[in-house]
């Protein structure tokens, strides 16, 4: 067990989020949070998202089970669709916080090779524990595989992350 290494987690919320979805799951984010605690010692767990007004439960969730979030303002295309690209702000802070030497270890959670030139570099400062992919292996991208850094694939362990609704509460009259 890792529980009290100082490592930070780094977590693309749309990505994690549309993986899984693509995969037929949707996470139970306390589990997730719980898994990323004891598997890799993450101390804390920064959750990248668009700021959408109607989503407050879906951010008072990600409070209650844990997750620092880090808002995006979104923008909203021709058909009203919110686009918050969150891309940029997960890298600005997974360089401070390794420049600061605020954490150990770091785990980045998604499958976008966009991500590939950070985690090149957080190999070269020796500053990455793993990839996270919420797509299986085939769907991931060979940018990421390349860096050669340790991957865990969601899919593989969907049995202890999945949420699970639970049967209503049966009262007797």
């Amino acid at each position: 067990m890792n529980k009290f290494k100082n490592n930070f987690a780094y977590i693309d919320g749309n990505n994690l989020y549309r993986g899984v979805k693509d995969e037929g799951w949707v996470p139970d984010l306390f589990k997730f949070r719980r898994w990323l605690r004891d598997k890799f010692g993450v101390s804390r767990a920064y959750y990248f998202i668009g700021l959408v007004p109607k989503e407050t439960n879906l951010y008072a969730t990600l409070q209650k089970a844990g997750y620092t979030i880090i808002f995006k303002e979104v923008v909203y295309d021709g058909v009203g669709k919110p686009k918050g690209n969150c891309d940029a702000d997960l890298v600005l802070q997974s360089a401070i916080d390794a420049f600061e030497d605020n954490c150990r270890e770091q785990i980045i959670v998604t499958s976008d090779g966009d991500y590939s030139s950070l985690v090149r570099f957080l190999k070269e400062k020796e500053k990455i524990q793993a990839i996270v992919s919420p797509r299986k292996n085939n769907r991931c991208s060979i940018l990421l595989k390349r860096a050669n850094i340790p991957m865990v694939y969601l899919d593989g362990i969907r049995e202890k992350l999945e949420y699970k609704k639970k049967p209503p509460v049966r009262t007797e009259p």
